[in-house]
């Protein structure tokens, strides 16, 4: 079975999401795949999908704090035609990825314990943000 589908996550802050449940609970097949992959793109340069801990928030704002230390916002770009969060976007976009590939086992993903899907969201306000899903996997007979 091969499915595809484009969702949409809401706006959020400058910052790192966890979004596991929100990307998971608008999967529409998912719960069909018995064994298989899921590709989930991001349609965007200033914006990033990583896999990391979701448990703890501090996670999330610590990594948050190193990128704004390593991709400046006051660096002299010549990119800026969004603001001046314009081009760290693209850069933190680049570092991270626009993309992920799962496992799917039984209709669920087989992350571990203290995995989850991020969403970096490297501007001040970003909008909306779609995801292309792939979902790719023999079905449960």
């Amino acid at each position: 079975m091969w499915h595809q589908q484009t969702i949409t996550l809401g706006a959020k802050s400058r910052g790192f999401h966890l979004v596991t449940d929100e990307v998971v609970g608008k999967i529409s097949r998912l719960g069909e795949v018995q064994t298989g992959l899921l590709h989930l793109f991001i349609q965007h340069t200033s914006a990033s999908l990583t896999l990391n801990e979701n448990c703890d928030p501090t996670v999330r704002f610590d990594m948050e704090q190193h990128f704004m230390r390593s991709v400046p916002e006051n660096a002299p770009y010549e990119h800026d035609y969004e603001g001046r969060d314009d081009m760290p976007g693209h850069i933190k976009s680049s570092l991270l990825g626009a993309s992920l590939v799962l496992p799917v086992s039984r209709g669920r993903l087989l992350l571990g314990t203290w995995q989850g899907i991020w969403l970096g969201e490297h501007r001040i306000d970003g909008g909306q943000r779609r995801i292309v899903i792939t979902l790719q996997g023999e079905t449960q007979t």
